[in-house]
């Protein structure tokens, strides 16, 4: 094969180029083993509650609790990622977070008997990942330039993705050989990786804030030491309402979450997948092979998708793509919706899976770009807590609707939605429609 049919094979094939840069290689690298190796608690920590509670509402409070405590930390450390030297703080949350895996194979090995002791373990697992969420996003711009930013994002989707899969996968495989206690001790060890990485990486100081500062050297000198903290505390305050104040003034950037969250809480019916696998395609009470098709047929599409990301990453047009792939997820969950056969819906939610994959990808992409550094970290707060606290608002309202029009008249409303809605903050918004990558000369 010749040398030209292989680059254009290449341009097909996933965006490898972030990896040409070792500081994000190094990182790429550790995450895509920590993504499998450090997954396992996905698993183990439900199944440790409901082997003490025998309750799935147990399962459901800790789900609650560790929602709560990634609100609380995306919207707090997005604002010390902006005051801060960004590689210390994805360090100490990687620290942490590998920290409280171990604290979590202590309590098993000890018996494991308290709920509320697993439950607190839980509260720091979500403070921690919110924590490394919001301050990966407000790093990776500065290690790669602004015209890598959707191969980068893909990059990390595909290794997200399959850890997702792989992580449970083995997690199944391995607690029968040895216990749920030694499976948080792998996800600990595995972090290592990640904190080698983060150590290796350069120095990532806070850009100059344009938002002003009332707390300056000359007050800290005439003012009691309460009365300085009280100062703290009011300017820590002021720059996270400063962000929320630049965000809502961004046209672009509403819109980016509009469409995001549009897309989340419309379309995003799995909440409903149990039902529709027993009474729409015959499936046993309880799960069973069509349960565990429509689980795995939507990462299949994202894989998929991220497999071949070099088909769109390179293109400029990142707020028309990010739009028509909204609209596109919208189509799918109404195809879902009427898909009378399974086959037929597992065609949809693959397709779904790639088309929200472009979605993601270029969400990320504009969001990081278009914001200035100054602000970025407050942004990917509140993009993190858009994008966990959207499934969850979606869960709610699907299965509130499912219970009285049934599931497939719900997801296929919620598809319509979907595509009016976003289509609606297009015409109102069409700088997001014509918002296209800067150049970067290197």
């Amino acid at each position: 094969m010749s040398a030209s049919a292989v680059r254009s094979l290449g341009a097909y094939t996933f965006d490898r180029r972030p990896l040409a840069i070792p500081a994000y290689r190094r990182l790429w690298v550790a995450s895509a083993t920590c993504a499998v190796g450090g997954s396992f608690s996905m698993v183990a920590v439900p199944a440790q509650l409901f082997t003490l509670t025998g309750s799935s509402a147990a399962v459901g409070a800790a789900a609650a609790v560790s929602f709560g405590a990634l609100v609380v930390a995306s919207l707090w450390v997005g604002t010390l990622a902006d005051l801060m030297d960004r590689r210390r703080l994805l360090l100490a949350a990687h620290c942490g977070l590998a920290l409280t895996y171990a604290a979590l194979w202590v309590q098993a090995a000890l018996g494991g008997r308290s709920v509320a002791v697993l439950l607190a373990l839980v509260a720091c697992q979500g403070l921690t990942f919110g924590a490394i969420m919001v301050t990966m996003g407000a790093a990776v711009p500065r290690l790669v330039p602004a015209d890598l930013l959707p191969a980068a994002n893909g990059l990390g989707s595909l290794v997200r993705y399959t850890g997702s899969i792989m992580g449970p996968l083995l997690a199944g495989v391995l607690i029968p050989l040895f216990g749920l206690g030694t499976l948080y001790l792998f996800d600990a060890v595995a972090l290592l990786a990640v904190v080698w990485a983060v150590a290796k990486l350069p120095p990532i100081p806070p850009t100059r804030c344009h938002v002003p500062d009332r707390w300056t050297e000359s007050q800290k000198h005439h003012r009691s030491d309460a009365s300085a903290q009280r100062d703290r505390r009011r300017s820590a305050l002021g720059q996270l309402l400063a962000g929320f104040r630049y965000l809502l003034t961004n046209r672009i950037l509403v819109a980016v979450l509009a469409v995001d969250l549009a897309a989340m809480v419309f379309g995003m019916p799995v909440a409903l997948l149990p039902e529709l696998a027993q009474r729409t395609y015959g499936g046993p009470a309880g799960g069973g092979l069509e349960l565990g098709l429509l689980y795995a047929a939507y990462p299949a599409g994202v894989l998929a998708a991220g497999l071949m990301s070099g088909t769109f990453t390179r293109r400029r047009r990142h707020g028309a793509l990010m739009a028509s792939a909204a609209i596109a997820w919208g189509g799918t969950v109404v195809i879902l919706g009427l898909a009378s056969q399974l086959w037929f819906a597992l065609a949809a939610l693959v397709l779904g899976g790639a088309v929200n994959f472009v979605l993601s990808t270029f969400r990320n992409a504009i969001s990081q770009a278009y914001t200035d550094d100054a602000m970025r970290g407050r942004i990917q707060g509140s993009l993190t807590v858009v994008l966990f606290g959207g499934p969850q608002l979606a869960a709610l309202s699907h299965g509130m609707a499912a219970a009285v029009y049934g599931p497939q008249v719900t997801i296929c409303v919620g598809g319509l939605l979907t595509v009016t809605t976003v289509a609606m903050i297009v015409r109102m918004a069409p700088r997001l429609w014509h918002y296209a990558a800067p150049r970067t000369d290197r």
